[in-house]
């Protein structure tokens, strides 16, 4: 099967989901990131911005913040389908933005350089057991984690019904290092 037909499949799986049982869900991988030595040792941590069923961040994201950690969150820029990130301090500093997903307002503007970030969650329709993993087709994610460092951690964050044998791959497509489902956590690049 093809990636557009795979993403088409699975968001169907996932819309399936209730809001109670993805918000129990995402409990469960909030914990396990939480638990995990990569998060602790972070400083400076990405994370996508959750919307309609994707596992739900908006909670580590103010953790986060309490716990001052820096937080950046992507910023979509869809003339030149690339990523900019911007440090968020208080969630109040969102609003409605592209494809209506909240992004920092305006006047609240803070770019940082990818290269100061540590750790990244990332969104996926699919992964695989190999960290692979099919987006949302515009390829903003896999371009954004090739200006990374080399020692960031990438964790895919995945409802179990997520995971696939193995997602069809490009040259350009880039793994995460782990992925937490609400059962598991999958250490795929060996790193860690």
């Amino acid at each position: 099967m093809d990636k557009k037909a795979l993403r088409k499949e699975l968001l169907i799986k996932r819309e399936n989901l209730t809001e109670k049982e993805i918000l129990k869900k995402s409990n469960l991988i909030t914990n396990s990131i939480y638990n995990s030595k990569v998060y602790r040792d972070a400083k400076t941590i990405m994370t996508y911005i959750s919307f309609k069923n994707e596992v739900y961040t908006h909670n580590i994201i103010k953790k986060s913040i309490i716990e001052n950690k820096k937080i950046v969150v992507p910023i979509t820029i869809p003339e030149t389908k690339e990523l900019k990130i911007s440090q968020v301090l208080d969630f109040s500093e969102l609003e409605i933005g592209y494809y209506n997903i909240l992004t920092p307002k305006k006047e609240f503007l803070r770019y940082i350089d990818p290269k100061d970030i540590d750790l990244v969650l990332v969104p996926g329709v699919a992964f695989d057991k190999n960290g692979y993993r099919i987006g949302y087709g515009g390829g903003y994610y896999d371009r954004f984690l090739d200006k990374l460092r080399k020692d960031a951690i990438k964790i895919g964050l995945a409802f179990d019904l997520q995971l696939i044998d193995k997602v069809p791959k490009d040259n350009y497509d880039k793994p995460v290092d782990i992925i937490i489902t609400e059962n598991e956590i999958i250490n795929c690049s060996g790193k860690i």
